[in-house]
């Protein structure tokens, strides 16, 4: 029987429409889809990893086939745990798809097992990622249209505090 679980693993600092758009399609080909808030020690996140899957669990509450959840360590390790087969990664740019295929190819020495697949952004959220939302709402800008209400809620709270 083929696994049909898949992690989307993420800083999700904060989610974005991108995020959610990848995760809602990735439904069609996964059972289950678990989406893993990554503790991150090269990156210091505006959000704790708590704050972030509090806010993706609010995001996906009435999708029963996504999981969240957040992890710490080797992401194939993190797979292996939950059982899945494959390793979902979201790509907007040719910089993402660099990246990302470094760390696909490490990840298939570790673990042949798993597979890695990509999905394209749709082209409605290729030019958006968290990094970009936070020097908009930072300055004032809108974000109308990037990420969920609930989400700028929270950012231009957090940006307050700042």
């Amino acid at each position: 029987m083929k696994k049909s679980i898949a992690i989307c693993p993420g800083s999700f600092d904060p989610p974005t429409h991108g995020h959610i758009n990848i995760i809602e399609r990735s439904l069609r080909l996964f059972e289950k889809v678990i989406v893993a808030v990554a503790f991150n020690t090269s990156k210091s996140g505006l959000f704790s990893p708590d704050e972030r899957v509090e806010m993706l669990k609010a995001l996906f509450k009435n999708q029963k086939n996504v999981v969240i959840d957040s992890f710490e360590g080797l992401l194939v390790d993190y797979a292996r745990k939950n059982n899945a087969g494959a390793i979902l990664r979201g790509l907007r740019t040719v910089p993402d798809y660099e990246y990302e295929l470094q760390m696909s190819l490490a990840n298939k020495m570790m673990a042949p097992d798993i597979e890695t697949v990509f999905m394209m952004t749709e082209s409605a959220y290729s030019h958006i990622s968290s990094s970009l939302i936070k020097e908009i709402v930072r300055f004032g800008g809108s974000v109308k249209g990037m990420i969920h209400p609930l989400v700028e809620k929270r950012l231009k709270e957090k940006m307050k505090k700042v």
